[in-house]
């Protein structure tokens, strides 16, 4: 009697561990893949495709799937220094948006895509800098963006990696560069200032000008001008008379003064 419930009890162990082994087995089969995921299956070392999203299963030990993500990842390129063609050390971090469209040849064509990524926006970056111009660089930063965008897009896209985007997000000068722009950018605002200043006394001589020609054709409008000039200075409650003498009278005195002395 004791056997047979030996007997039993391991005949019962067996099944759990041949139930837990089954389970594990099942578990192992069943794979569930995101939206924005992919699974890519190798079996015996084989690539075989890439499946998802959705639930889906495979041969335990046999096949062996890799998850790979497509959403769009933001690689954040740290501070590179380079010198720029006209031999300004400068020092520029970027930011890069990628993803993966084809994630079978990112698993077998590179390692790691995600480092390859990382160090070839790295490179590529100082490498552009280096053939750039400072003035370049700081007026049409849009232009660098899209050059290194581009360059980094055709190194990535036989693994499979889309970059969408580049973006320079700041541009650190030496303190020697940043005064000697600081004193071109004032010497510029001087420049325009004396430019205003003298185009606005030329069309002031220009109205000036064209106003003495009106005066000398209507003597009359002199006249009118001198007492609107009274008539603006009493307004203030002055005290101080002022008398408008035409500058004929003292033309004409200065002639009669030397034609005496001639004489």
């Amino acid at each position: 009697m004791e056997g047979l419930i030996e007997l039993i009890t391991g005949l019962g162990s067996l099944i759990l561990v041949l139930i837990v082994m089954l389970v594990a087995i099942l578990g192992s089969a069943i794979k569930i893949v995101q939206e924005y995921e992919r699974g890519v299956i190798f079996r015996l070392g084989r690539l075989i495709g890439a499946k998802g999203p959705g639930l889906f299963f495979i041969i335990p030990i046999v096949d062996r799937m890799v998850k790979v993500d497509l959403r769009v990842v933001t690689l954040d390129i740290p501070s590179q220094e380079a010198i720029t063609r006209d031999n300004v050390t400068v020092k520029v971090n970027a930011v890069v948006f990628y993803r993966v469209i084809d994630p079978e040849n990112a698993i077998v064509q590179v390692e790691d895509y995600r480092r390859v990524t990382w160090q070839i926006a790295q490179t590529t970056l100082r490498s552009v800098l280096g053939q750039s111009e400072l003035d370049e660089l700081l007026a049409h930063r849009d232009k660098i963006n899209r050059t290194v965008q581009q360059i980094i897009d055709e190194v990535t896209e036989p693994w499979g990696i889309k970059a969408s985007q580049v973006e320079v997000k700041d541009v650190e000068l030496p303190p020697s560069m940043q005064r000697a722009m600081a004193r071109q950018a004032e010497a510029e605002r001087e420049k325009r200032a004396k430019i205003i200043h003298a185009e606005g006394e030329y069309n002031a001589s220009q109205k000036l000008a064209d106003a003495a020609h009106i005066l000398a054709v209507e003597p009359a409008a002199m006249q009118l001008r001198y007492l609107q000039t009274l008539t603006e200075i009493g307004v203030e409650q002055n005290t101080t008379l002022v008398f408008p003498v035409p500058i004929d009278i003292f033309a004409s005195l200065t002639e009669l003064v030397r034609k005496k002395a001639a004489s």
